[in-house]
């Protein structure tokens, strides 16, 4: 996680990207697996997601719990940073809809 001059910024840059904010969406109802992640966001290709969920637990926002299981099981949490952006994202889910909305009425 880079700090950028303004905090906007800021959040923006980390979670930008393919799917990031949908994934910590995901990630709030409740831990999910990996299969259970390309399962729930198919248009983005797995090797996308991997770069996506690698940078969000780079930036402090997931955790990634790997079973010593064969084959192994890996689980992907909200940490509590990760936790307490949710209605920051919510928000931004709303106003996307509102977006969507006038862009539907034109």
């Amino acid at each position: 996680m880079k700090k950028s001059y303004c905090p906007i910024d800021t959040f923006i840059n980390v979670v930008k990207g393919k799917r990031k904010g949908t994934i910590i969406l995901h990630l709030f109802q409740g831990n999910k697996r990996y299969s259970h992640l390309v399962k729930l966001l198919p248009d983005i290709s797995e090797r996308m997601l991997t770069k996506q969920l690698k940078e969000l637990e780079e930036d402090g926002l997931i955790n990634r719990t790997i079973f010593p299981e064969v084959p192994p099981r890996v689980e992907y949490s909200l940490t509590k940073l990760g936790q307490e952006i949710h209605p920051v994202l919510k928000g931004m889910y709303k106003g996307g809809l509102l977006f969507e909305k006038s862009i539907d009425n034109n």
